[in-house]
């Protein structure tokens, strides 16, 4: 009953007068006001006099402004199942713990299921630690190669394509809103679709892939819709991505290590060289993503074994990377010079600092990870005493 309580206490606090929220650091605080409002509606003198009602509320808190629907999780049949926030996959059988999960059942309003049990844990880290050879592959490897080699003692090696790349990467387009971004990625759409160019759009999200496919319906612009709702038809869905004249909305999954064949045949045949003719496939990024990595794996779904192609991304001031780079400074400076709302900013020093602010939240994510590692690494030495010594018994 507590997180259905604690739920409804903080379902109409807003952001900035009741709670301020920490997007880099993903926390969320209490105002004094916020604090003042809360204890009105619990009916209790001092919120802190109990440690039960500090850990409720901050899940709820959290539950509430850091975890969005068809954002980081979605609704099924009555189940809340976690998006994998790097693929755009379910992530089947696995809840938050530590009561988030319950937090985000009662916000939701359905069934709030008891919390599992965790009989034991080991972090990714030293899971992969644990076999004798470590290795791997991946086109994207070189943002993250520090903490390959921090972690794993692994070296990052490039190895070149098989042919060479001639696909364009234009400069970033930047929009005050994100609904004159979102208008600008449906002309860019129109325009390719005219002319017969396959495109392929990456979302960050389940929610904003069905606000940009509502739009397309409403200039009439047919396509087809990848994500974690319809993941089941991904392989069908990839494979027609390169046909003359399609136009595909997906979220970061996108059929990622796959080639998309232009012309939706096989290489070489009318089609192929139909598309080629026109530019090959067109990928329209829709955000800057926290990572890097995630953009290239994007643009690395065009111009592969030595295709045409070409990518463009778009961003506006209230995307969430923005919010970490202090977009809100940025609106007010483009208000005084009366930038109009559909005007795109192509400024070379913003799109330099949009990078800055991807590999600041890389280091501060990789920070965290690496001091999850660390306190991992004396419960291992535990682990691997407690495990032999239960080998040893057995």
């Amino acid at each position: 009953n507590k997180y259905s309580t604690f739920a409804n206490a903080v379902k109409n606090l807003n952001e900035g007068e009741h709670f301020e929220v920490d997007y880099k650091a993903r926390s969320v605080n209490l105002t004094e006001v916020g604090m003042l409002k809360v204890e009105e509606v619990l009916g209790v003198e001092n919120l802190w006099d109990d440690f039960g009602m500090a850990y409720h509320l901050e899940n709820a808190l959290r539950a509430r402004s850091l975890f969005l629907k068809d954002d980081q999780y979605i609704l099924r049949a009555g189940n809340v199942y976690i998006v994998d926030e790097f693929t755009g996959r379910v992530l089947e059988g696995r809840r938050y713990s530590e009561g988030l999960h319950q937090a985000i059942e009662a916000k939701e309003g359905v069934e709030i299921k008891q919390e599992s049990k965790t009989y034991a844990t080991i972090t990714f880290q030293n899971f992969f630690r644990l076999y004798k050879f470590l290795c791997g592959g991946s086109g994207t490897i070189l943002t993250e190669s520090e903490e390959f080699y921090k972690i794993y003692g692994l070296d990052s090696s490039e190895i070149p394509t098989n042919k060479p790349r001639i696909r364009i990467d234009h400069a970033d387009r930047i929009y005050k809103s994100q609904e004159a971004k979102f208008r600008a990625v449906v002309e860019d759409i129109r325009e390719m679709n005219e002319i017969g160019r396959p495109v392929l759009i990456g979302t960050t999200s389940v929610e904003k892939s069905e606000l940009l496919s509502n739009m397309l319906d409403e200039a009439g612009i047919e396509h087809e819709v990848l994500n974690a709702k319809f993941h089941e038809q991904e392989s069908r869905i990839v494979a027609e991505a390169g046909r003359k004249g399609s136009v595909t909305v997906a979220t970061n999954m996108a059929g990622r290590g796959t080639d998309i064949v232009i012309g939706g045949g096989s290489r070489g045949d009318e089609n192929y060289k139909e598309v080629e003719s026109l530019g090959g496939l067109h990928v329209i990024g829709t955000e800057r993503h926290d990572a890097r990595r995630i953009d290239n794996q994007l643009r690395g779904r065009t111009g592969r074994q030595g295709e045409r192609g070409s990518t463009r991304f778009y961003s506006s001031l209230d995307d969430q990377i923005m919010r970490v780079l202090g977009g809100d400074f940025l609106g007010k400076m483009l208000n005084m010079i009366k930038v109009p709302d559909d005007m795109p900013i192509e400024m070379g020093f913003i799109s330099k600092q949009i990078e800055v602010a991807q590999k600041r939240v890389e280091n501060v994510n990789f920070d965290s990870r690496k001091s999850v590692v660390e306190y991992d690494d004396v419960m291992n030495q535990h682990r691997e005493v407690f495990y032999s010594r239960r080998r040893g018994l057995l």
